[in-house]
Protein backbone atom coordinates (compact mmCIF):
# COMPACT_ATOMS: atom_id res chain seq x y z
CA UNK A 1 0.00 0.00 0.00
CA UNK A 2 2.91 2.30 -0.35
CA UNK A 3 1.94 3.57 -3.54
CA UNK A 4 -1.03 5.20 -1.80
CA UNK A 5 1.30 8.02 -0.37
CA UNK A 6 3.41 9.61 -3.32
CA UNK A 7 4.24 12.65 -1.41
CA UNK A 8 5.52 11.20 1.94
CA UNK A 9 9.21 12.29 0.86
CA UNK A 10 7.66 15.64 0.51
CA UNK A 11 5.85 15.61 4.14
CA UNK A 12 9.28 13.75 5.46
CA UNK A 13 7.03 12.27 7.60
CA UNK A 14 5.85 14.79 9.99
CA UNK A 15 4.70 12.56 12.57
CA UNK A 16 2.95 14.97 15.20
CA UNK A 17 1.18 17.03 12.07
CA UNK A 18 -0.08 13.74 10.58
CA UNK A 19 -1.03 12.70 14.29
CA UNK A 20 -3.30 15.83 14.82
CA UNK A 21 -4.83 15.28 11.56
CA UNK A 22 -5.34 11.34 12.49
CA UNK A 23 -7.37 12.56 15.88
CA UNK A 24 -9.26 15.18 14.41
CA UNK A 25 -10.85 12.68 12.19
CA UNK A 26 -11.46 10.32 14.85
CA UNK A 27 -12.76 12.77 17.64
CA UNK A 28 -14.57 14.99 14.86
CA UNK A 29 -13.48 18.54 16.09
CA UNK A 30 -10.18 20.78 16.52
CA UNK A 31 -10.77 21.25 20.21
CA UNK A 32 -11.12 17.13 21.10
CA UNK A 33 -8.03 16.50 19.16
CA UNK A 34 -6.45 19.36 21.38
CA UNK A 35 -7.71 17.52 24.35
CA UNK A 36 -6.45 13.65 22.95
CA UNK A 37 -2.89 15.46 21.92
CA UNK A 38 -2.40 17.52 25.49
CA UNK A 39 -1.79 20.41 23.38
CA UNK A 40 -3.96 23.18 21.88
CA UNK A 41 -6.40 23.75 19.73
CA UNK A 42 -4.28 26.90 18.12
CA UNK A 43 -1.82 24.25 18.46
CA UNK A 44 -3.52 21.44 16.22
CA UNK A 45 -4.46 24.18 13.81
CA UNK A 46 -1.16 25.45 12.85
CA UNK A 47 0.14 21.69 12.30
CA UNK A 48 -2.78 21.13 10.07
CA UNK A 49 -2.11 24.20 8.13
CA UNK A 50 1.39 23.70 8.08
CA UNK A 51 0.84 19.94 6.58
CA UNK A 52 -1.74 21.03 4.20
CA UNK A 53 0.79 23.53 2.92
CA UNK A 54 3.30 21.02 2.49
CA UNK A 55 1.28 18.49 1.00
CA UNK A 56 -0.50 21.10 -1.62
CA UNK A 57 -3.98 19.64 -0.59
CA UNK A 58 -6.93 20.21 1.83
CA UNK A 59 -6.71 17.20 4.31
CA UNK A 60 -9.76 18.64 6.40
CA UNK A 61 -12.98 19.79 5.07
CA UNK A 62 -13.84 22.20 8.56
CA UNK A 63 -17.65 21.92 7.71
CA UNK A 64 -19.53 21.87 9.66
CA UNK A 65 -19.12 18.95 10.56
CA UNK A 66 -15.23 18.63 10.02
CA UNK A 67 -14.92 15.65 7.84
CA UNK A 68 -11.16 14.07 6.31
CA UNK A 69 -10.80 14.60 2.29
CA UNK A 70 -9.54 11.49 0.75
CA UNK A 71 -5.98 12.36 0.72
CA UNK A 72 -6.17 13.84 4.36
CA UNK A 73 -7.58 9.69 5.31
CA UNK A 74 -4.83 7.76 3.53
CA UNK A 75 -2.28 10.40 5.19
CA UNK A 76 -4.10 9.30 8.82
CA UNK A 77 -4.09 5.59 7.64
CA UNK A 78 -0.80 5.37 6.85
CA UNK A 79 0.24 6.17 10.50
CA UNK A 80 -2.26 3.76 11.71
CA UNK A 81 -0.20 1.19 9.85
CA UNK A 82 2.88 2.48 11.62
CA UNK A 83 1.89 2.57 15.17
CA UNK A 84 0.07 -1.09 14.29
CA UNK A 85 3.74 -2.12 13.49
CA UNK A 86 5.39 -0.43 16.23
CA UNK A 87 3.12 -1.74 18.33
CA UNK A 88 4.10 -5.66 17.41
CA UNK A 89 7.68 -4.96 18.25
CA UNK A 90 6.94 -2.74 21.39
CA UNK A 91 8.47 0.26 20.04
CA UNK A 92 5.43 2.45 21.31
CA UNK A 93 3.37 3.05 23.89
CA UNK A 94 0.44 4.91 21.58
CA UNK A 95 -2.53 2.08 20.75
CA UNK A 96 -2.90 1.58 17.38
CA UNK A 97 -6.16 2.35 15.52
CA UNK A 98 -7.12 -0.27 12.97
CA UNK A 99 -9.72 1.09 10.09
CA UNK A 100 -11.77 -1.46 9.12
CA UNK A 101 -14.00 -1.89 6.04
CA UNK A 102 -16.95 -4.29 6.91
CA UNK A 103 -20.71 -4.69 5.29
CA UNK A 104 -23.17 -4.46 8.40
CA UNK A 105 -24.62 -7.82 7.68
CA UNK A 106 -21.35 -9.62 8.97
CA UNK A 107 -21.10 -7.18 11.88
CA UNK A 108 -24.84 -8.12 12.84
CA UNK A 109 -24.68 -11.45 12.13
CA UNK A 110 -21.16 -13.23 12.98
CA UNK A 111 -18.02 -10.81 12.75
CA UNK A 112 -18.53 -8.76 16.06
CA UNK A 113 -17.08 -11.12 18.42
CA UNK A 114 -14.21 -11.63 16.39
CA UNK A 115 -13.43 -8.16 16.63
CA UNK A 116 -12.72 -8.05 20.39
CA UNK A 117 -9.12 -9.35 19.36
CA UNK A 118 -8.51 -6.49 17.79
CA UNK A 119 -4.82 -5.53 18.48
CA UNK A 120 -6.01 -1.91 19.04
CA UNK A 121 -8.55 0.63 18.94
CA UNK A 122 -11.21 0.12 16.47
CA UNK A 123 -12.70 2.39 13.46
CA UNK A 124 -15.43 0.81 11.25
CA UNK A 125 -16.15 1.88 8.24
CA UNK A 126 -19.66 0.03 7.17
CA UNK A 127 -19.93 -0.45 3.79
CA UNK A 128 -21.20 -3.24 1.36
CA UNK A 129 -19.48 -6.04 0.68
CA UNK A 130 -19.10 -5.65 -3.06
CA UNK A 131 -17.94 -2.20 -2.13
CA UNK A 132 -15.56 -2.26 0.93
CA UNK A 133 -12.69 -3.17 -1.40
CA UNK A 134 -12.34 0.90 -2.39
CA UNK A 135 -11.51 1.82 0.85
CA UNK A 136 -8.66 -0.59 0.78
CA UNK A 137 -7.74 0.03 -2.62
CA UNK A 138 -7.45 3.81 -1.39
CA UNK A 139 -5.02 2.96 1.38
CA UNK A 140 -8.00 4.35 4.05
CA UNK A 141 -8.22 0.85 5.50
CA UNK A 142 -6.05 -2.06 6.67
CA UNK A 143 -8.54 -4.69 6.30
CA UNK A 144 -11.81 -5.48 4.91
CA UNK A 145 -14.50 -8.29 4.50
CA UNK A 146 -15.45 -7.91 0.91
CA UNK A 147 -17.26 -9.79 -1.64
CA UNK A 148 -14.03 -9.99 -4.42
CA UNK A 149 -11.37 -12.71 -3.80
CA UNK A 150 -9.09 -10.54 -6.26
CA UNK A 151 -6.48 -9.60 -3.94
CA UNK A 152 -4.97 -5.51 -3.81
CA UNK A 153 -1.71 -5.07 -4.62
CA UNK A 154 0.04 -5.58 -1.66
CA UNK A 155 -2.37 -7.06 0.18
CA UNK A 156 -3.42 -11.00 1.13
CA UNK A 157 -7.07 -12.23 0.09
CA UNK A 158 -7.99 -15.06 2.59
CA UNK A 159 -11.91 -16.82 1.53
CA UNK A 160 -13.62 -17.02 4.79
CA UNK A 161 -17.03 -19.06 3.46
CA UNK A 162 -20.07 -17.68 2.24
CA UNK A 163 -22.84 -15.82 3.46
CA UNK A 164 -26.31 -17.08 2.69
CA UNK A 165 -29.18 -14.92 2.13
CA UNK A 166 -32.66 -15.94 2.47
CA UNK A 167 -35.61 -13.55 0.52
CA UNK A 168 -38.19 -12.94 3.85
CA UNK A 169 -41.48 -11.37 4.62
CA UNK A 170 -43.80 -11.61 7.97
CA UNK A 171 -46.55 -14.53 7.38
CA UNK A 172 -48.89 -11.18 6.93
CA UNK A 173 -47.01 -9.23 4.46
CA UNK A 174 -46.61 -12.58 2.62
CA UNK A 175 -50.90 -13.07 2.20
CA UNK A 176 -51.82 -9.52 1.23
CA UNK A 177 -49.21 -8.99 -1.09
CA UNK A 178 -48.16 -12.57 -2.53
CA UNK A 179 -51.73 -14.08 -1.84
CA UNK A 180 -50.90 -16.67 -5.41
CA UNK A 181 -47.37 -16.75 -5.46
CA UNK A 182 -43.94 -14.34 -6.06
CA UNK A 183 -44.23 -12.64 -9.87
CA UNK A 184 -42.89 -10.32 -11.29
CA UNK A 185 -46.81 -8.23 -11.17
CA UNK A 186 -46.46 -9.29 -7.03
CA UNK A 187 -42.77 -7.53 -6.35
CA UNK A 188 -44.04 -4.94 -8.64
CA UNK A 189 -46.81 -3.60 -6.23
CA UNK A 190 -45.43 -5.17 -2.51
CA UNK A 191 -42.54 -2.66 -0.70
CA UNK A 192 -39.27 -4.07 -0.04
CA UNK A 193 -36.50 -3.20 2.03
CA UNK A 194 -33.08 -1.78 0.96
CA UNK A 195 -29.87 -0.98 2.75
CA UNK A 196 -28.68 2.01 1.12
CA UNK A 197 -27.81 2.46 -2.37
CA UNK A 198 -25.73 -0.05 -2.76
CA UNK A 199 -27.57 -2.56 -1.65
CA UNK A 200 -28.03 -4.91 -4.66
CA UNK A 201 -29.05 -7.87 -2.75
CA UNK A 202 -32.91 -7.67 -3.61
CA UNK A 203 -32.57 -6.73 -7.57
CA UNK A 204 -30.41 -10.33 -8.02
CA UNK A 205 -32.71 -11.99 -6.23
CA UNK A 206 -35.63 -11.07 -8.18
CA UNK A 207 -33.42 -11.55 -11.56
CA UNK A 208 -32.54 -14.80 -10.29
CA UNK A 209 -36.23 -15.74 -10.08
CA UNK A 210 -37.84 -13.95 -12.30
CA UNK A 211 -35.19 -13.95 -15.45
CA UNK A 212 -35.10 -10.28 -15.61
CA UNK A 213 -34.97 -6.41 -13.86
CA UNK A 214 -38.11 -5.71 -11.99
CA UNK A 215 -38.70 -2.35 -10.56
CA UNK A 216 -39.54 -2.30 -6.70
CA UNK A 217 -40.72 0.09 -4.26
CA UNK A 218 -38.75 0.48 -1.85
CA UNK A 219 -38.12 1.26 2.02
CA UNK A 220 -34.56 2.27 2.75
CA UNK A 221 -33.15 0.99 5.87
CA UNK A 222 -30.25 1.69 6.76
CA UNK A 223 -29.12 -0.69 10.15
CA UNK A 224 -28.96 -4.34 9.70
CA UNK A 225 -31.05 -4.71 12.94
CA UNK A 226 -33.60 -2.22 12.03
CA UNK A 227 -33.98 -4.50 8.29
CA UNK A 228 -34.98 -7.50 9.60
CA UNK A 229 -37.26 -5.63 12.21
CA UNK A 230 -38.76 -4.60 9.51
CA UNK A 231 -39.46 -7.35 7.96
CA UNK A 232 -40.72 -8.99 11.01
CA UNK A 233 -43.44 -6.25 11.53
CA UNK A 234 -44.49 -6.39 7.73
CA UNK A 235 -42.95 -3.67 6.45
CA UNK A 236 -41.61 -5.32 3.56
CA UNK A 237 -39.53 -8.10 2.34
CA UNK A 238 -36.18 -7.92 2.07
CA UNK A 239 -33.03 -10.38 1.83
CA UNK A 240 -32.03 -11.01 5.68
CA UNK A 241 -28.48 -13.25 6.45
CA UNK A 242 -29.55 -17.09 7.78
CA UNK A 243 -27.61 -16.66 10.54
CA UNK A 244 -29.38 -13.88 11.99
CA UNK A 245 -32.79 -14.66 10.54
CA UNK A 246 -33.15 -18.42 11.49
CA UNK A 247 -34.75 -18.13 14.65
CA UNK A 248 -36.88 -16.19 12.96
CA UNK A 249 -37.69 -19.01 10.44
CA UNK A 250 -37.97 -21.34 12.64
CA UNK A 251 -40.74 -19.75 15.14
CA UNK A 252 -42.51 -18.56 12.04
CA UNK A 253 -42.00 -14.99 12.26
CA UNK A 254 -40.70 -14.81 8.96
CA UNK A 255 -41.39 -16.96 5.97
CA UNK A 256 -39.17 -17.46 3.35
CA UNK A 257 -40.47 -16.27 -0.25
CA UNK A 258 -38.77 -18.67 -2.03
CA UNK A 259 -36.61 -21.82 -0.50
CA UNK A 260 -35.20 -23.25 -3.08
CA UNK A 261 -34.03 -20.01 -4.23
CA UNK A 262 -31.07 -18.51 -1.25
CA UNK A 263 -28.60 -15.63 -2.22
CA UNK A 264 -24.96 -16.71 -1.54
CA UNK A 265 -22.71 -14.33 -1.44
CA UNK A 266 -18.79 -15.31 -0.58
CA UNK A 267 -16.21 -13.24 1.98
CA UNK A 268 -13.02 -12.72 1.88
CA UNK A 269 -10.80 -11.15 4.31
CA UNK A 270 -8.29 -8.82 2.51
CA UNK A 271 -5.79 -7.58 4.88
CA UNK A 272 -2.62 -5.13 4.22
CA UNK A 273 0.85 -7.81 4.12
CA UNK A 274 3.59 -5.19 5.48
CA UNK A 275 1.07 -5.44 8.87
CA UNK A 276 -0.02 -9.14 8.39
CA UNK A 277 1.89 -10.14 11.53
CA UNK A 278 0.44 -7.20 13.53
CA UNK A 279 -2.92 -8.25 12.34
CA UNK A 280 -2.57 -12.28 12.61
CA UNK A 281 -4.67 -11.92 16.11
CA UNK A 282 -8.11 -10.69 14.33
CA UNK A 283 -7.58 -12.79 11.49
CA UNK A 284 -7.40 -15.73 13.14
CA UNK A 285 -10.52 -14.79 15.47
CA UNK A 286 -11.98 -13.73 12.03
CA UNK A 287 -11.36 -17.06 10.25
CA UNK A 288 -13.02 -19.02 13.53
CA UNK A 289 -15.77 -16.51 13.97
CA UNK A 290 -16.17 -17.50 9.49
CA UNK A 291 -15.80 -20.93 10.21
CA UNK A 292 -18.76 -21.42 12.87
CA UNK A 293 -21.29 -19.06 11.21
CA UNK A 294 -20.57 -19.19 7.25
CA UNK A 295 -21.58 -22.06 5.10
CA UNK A 296 -18.02 -23.49 3.34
Amino acid sequence: MNDAYPDEAALMLDYPAIAALAEIIRHGSFEAAAAALHVTPSAVSQRIRSLEDRMGAILIDRGPPVTATEQGLRLAAHLDQVRLLESGLALSRNRPVLRLAVNADSLASWAMPALAAAPGLLDLTIDDQDHALDWLRGGMVVAALTSDSRPVTGCDSLRLGTLRYRAVASPGFATRYFPAGVTAETLSLAPSLCFNAKDALQSRWVRALIGRRVTLPMHRIPTAHGFAAAARLGIGWGMNPEPMIRDDLDRGRLIDLAPDLPLDVPLYWQFSRITALALAPLTQAIEKAAKAALLP
